[in-house]
């Protein structure tokens, strides 16, 4: 995979692990005939360290070997978190800690979910790009406010705090953007 195709999520392997990029920069050069520079935050899948890279854009990267598998959340304990192959009922398991961030987005029931197997070895999963999440927790509207942009904070069933418009009230379901974690509106009834 060429260095200025690669973007956020992208699998890719690097000292003969599997790294994930989490964040990318781009840095365009003021001198002509400089190379353009993509510096990339990366996560290695096995160990967990962060990678940083600075690469040109026509530099390569060899993509990593793995299988993604549709599953669904079954359940958590003190320290993993558990998921059923959708195919062949296979349970994987990874550590709690690994996925603590994705954890806010996981509940019963929620699909596209897709685990990421190195090696044998479930070493992260993705999650779809959106969920619908309820409203467990938030100041009431105040009259007068909606047409205003102002925000407040609100609380949804996984314990997840998200900015929320000032006119939406306990009880609604939410989109949310998993990747940012960011209100993106109501969800249809």
């Amino acid at each position: 995979m060429i260095a200025k195709d690669m973007k956020r999520g992208d699998i890719v392997v690097y000292n003969g692990a599997p790294i994930i990029v989490e964040n990318l920069q781009v840095q365009t050069p003021s001198a002509r005939g400089a190379a353009t520079l993509y510096k990339f935050r990366c996560r290695n899948l096995i160990t967990k360290d962060k990678v940083d890279l600075k690469l040109k854009g026509t530099d390569m990267m060899d993509e990593a070997d793995f299988r993604r598998r549709a599953v669904t959340f079954s359940y958590a304990d003190a320290s993993d978190v558990y998921f059923l192959d959708a195919e062949n009922y296979e349970t994987y398991n990874i550590a709690k800690e690994d996925i603590a961030d994705e954890m806010n987005y996981i509940k019963e029931g929620l699909e596209g979910i897709f685990a990421l197997i190195y090696e044998e070895r479930c070493v992260a999963v993705n999650l779809p790009t959106t969920v619908e999440m309820l409203v467990t927790q938030c100041d009431p509207a105040a009259r007068g406010n909606s047409a205003t942009s102002r925000s407040k904070p609100a609380t949804v069933e996984t314990g997840l705090i998200v900015q929320v418009p000032e006119y939406l009230e306990q009880g609604e379901i939410i989109k949310i953007d998993t990747r940012t974690g960011e209100f993106l509106g109501r969800a249809n009834k």
